[in-house]
Parts: C-alpha cells; sequence; structure tokens
C-alpha cells in the first residue's frame, strides 16, 4: 500500500490545481499574436465543425513494461485548421487521462469538478504536448494505493468536451427509430485517443 502523498500517479500544476501539469505548446503564429483566438472561434466556427480539426494523440515510450516501472506516456492535441478553434468543457478541467476506465489511475473518486463549463482554446495549427507518468498503482482509498497485477492496460486520455445538441438530438433520433435498445456512442472519438500496453511479472 501506498499513501496519496506519496504516489506520483496523480500530479497537478502548481499554480492551477485543477489543470494538467507539464504541457509544452508550440509558438503562437506571429501573424495571429493579437487576435483574440477564443472570440474569434465563437464567432464564426460552429462548434461541431471546429471539433473536427481537432486531433489528439496517446503513446507511450514501449508497449511492455516489469511490474513495478514507471510508465511515461504523452498526449499530443492539435488543432489541423488554420484558423482558431475553442471548445466547450464541461468544467474547467479540460481534459482527462484514464487506465482501463479508471480517471487517473483511481477507482475511487479523485475530485468534484467545478460545475462551470469553460472553453479549451487552441490557436490556428497550434499543438499543445502533456507529458504524464503512471507508476502501476490504482488509488482504492484517499490515502492508499495498490499495485497493478501483470497483464494488458489501456492508457486513454479524452478533452471534457461539452455535448452539443445535434449529438443528443441525433442519439434521440436513432433510438426512436430503432427502439430504447438501439443504443449510440455518439461521443466524438477525434476528441479521444488511447494506447495499450502490457505488464510482465
Amino acid at each position: 500500500m501506498r499513501r496519496l502523498y506519496e504516489s506520483s500517479a496523480v500530479k497537478r500544476d502548481d499554480d492551477d490545481p485543477t489543470k494538467p501539469n507539464e504541457r509544452r505548446e508550440d509558438p503562437k503564429p506571429e501573424a495571429l499574436r493579437s487576435v483574440p483566438a477564443k472570440g474569434l472561434s465563437n464567432l464564426i466556427i460552429p462548434a461541431r465543425v471546429g471539433r473536427w480539426g481537432i486531433r489528439i494523440r496517446v503513446s507511450a515510450n514501449k508497449s511492455e513494461y516489469t511490474q513495478g516501472e514507471e510508465i511515461p506516456f504523452e498526449v499530443v492535441m492539435k488543432n489541423s485548421y488554420p484558423f482558431p478553434v475553442s471548445i466547450k468543457t464541461q468544467s474547467p478541467i479540460y481534459w482527462m487521462w484514464d487506465i482501463d476506465g479508471h480517471v487517473e489511475a483511481s477507482k475511487v473518486s479523485v475530485h468534484k469538478a467545478p460545475d462551470t463549463t469553460d472553453e479549451f482554446v487552441f490557436d490556428r495549427g497550434e499543438r499543445k504536448i502533456f507529458t504524464k507518468r503512471w507508476d502501476q498503482m490504482f488509488k482504492v482509498s484517499r490515502s492508499e494505493w495498490e499495485p497493478a497485477p501483470p497483464g494488458e492496460y489501456t492508457i486513454r486520455a479524452a478533452i471534457n468536451a461539452k455535448k452539443i445538441q445535434w449529438e443528443q438530438s441525433f442519439k434521440q433520433a436513432i433510438e426512436k427509430i430503432g427502439g430504447k435498445d438501439n443504443q449510440v456512442d455518439v461521443t466524438d472519438q477525434r476528441l479521444s485517443d488511447s494506447t495499450t500496453i502490457h505488464i510482465r511479472s
């Protein structure tokens, strides 16, 4: 067992604990340094179109690790459009990562996100790079961690995007045609990515 303060599985930015840390960003194009990206995006770019330009890639430095070995991984988010894009998020936490569906490798609630929306802004052609590390530990209580047993694990990252109206309307239309049992996932898969690693004993 390990206490929370002894683990590096959850890391936060010292200045703002609600934002992921260790971010590197490409320099802004000189021509757009004075352009208000958020205002421009909201004014002329429909939400669904703006999302189409964002690509996410999750990668680890190798596919297999020994038990107990720290696992570094990188999350790259890129705006492929030649104009700024703003994505409405469900909270000021712009994106999250998880291990096999456990947010920040925690099997218990990590934190309560503020009940306010926000916007994740990308300048034209901007690429954001985040680096994280998983120490093969799962949080099982407020102060205890357990080691992950050998096996296969999926590391996933996703933008905490707010659902837009057309997604819900589309879902309701499909279910109306095919019945309630005809479930459909309308989440924009371009706003998430994952990679699989293997832990050997």
